[in-house]
């Protein structure tokens, strides 16, 4: 099939639609990933045997089912019998962090345990509280550490946001296969929209990389 320009102009305004989608989705589930995430490694951090127990089995429960059953489960399963109503945007959002937040929270801890054993004797004697112990000195010094490791996971959101597709989710994906549906032309809505992602995608890389060299130099 030719590639046609006027095909590609009448396709952009909505695969920008879709990506603006597609963006909000995954900030959204980074805010809810990162900070699930945080809360998942400080109690596993708590030494409480059932609930560091708890949070480790829903974490390993998570990351060994695929994301798309996750999504499926959450939108027909779990809404209906919970007597829920989200629409499919919210449950995206909820469903991709959630998933990441099971690997955010290992990202945490091992930030966390790389904190010098030193920081942590000088904070006990000088008698700080246990909760300005994790504020004012382990938390400000694991997170710098991390962010690479967040970003990456960022990216893969980002990527992955096409499974919500699944539950009706209009996503940049989803808009190059109406527009494909519409005019019977594949090749240039679904090229866009792959330069769509990688012209997020790049950029975005590049800054993690150079968090990854700074977060070395540190």
């Amino acid at each position: 099939m030719d590639w046609s320009w006027e095909s590609a102009a009448k396709s952009v305004p909505l695969l920008l639609e879709g990506l603006l989608v597609t963006v909000e989705i995954t900030l959204l589930a980074s805010v809810v990933a990162y900070a699930l995430g945080l809360v998942f490694a400080l109690i596993r951090r708590t030494g409480i045997p059932v609930l560091s127990q708890a949070v480790l089995l829903f974490i390993e429960f998570v990351r060994s089912t695929p994301l798309l059953i996750q999504v499926f489960v959450l939108y027909y399963v779990i809404q209906p019998v919970g007597g829920m109503t989200l629409s499919p945007f919210a449950t995206g959002v909820i469903a991709l962090g959630v998933h990441y937040a099971t690997y955010a929270a290992e990202v945490y801890r091992a930030g966390i345990e790389a904190v010098p054993k030193g920081q942590w004797e000088a904070a006990t004697a000088l008698n700080l509280p246990r909760s300005r112990v994790w504020t004012a000195v382990v938390l400000p010094q694991a997170v710098p550490r991390v962010l690479p490791a967040l970003g990456n996971y960022t990216i893969s959101m980002f990527k992955e946001t096409p499974l919500l597709l699944a539950i009706g989710v209009v996503d940049v994906l989803a808009r190059a296969k109406e527009v494909g549906a519409d005019t019977f032309r594949v090749v240039e809505p679904y090229t866009l929209a792959g330069v769509l992602f990688l012209l997020v995608s790049l950029p975005a890389s590049i800054l993690v990389r150079r968090l990854e060299r700074r977060a070395a130099h540190s």
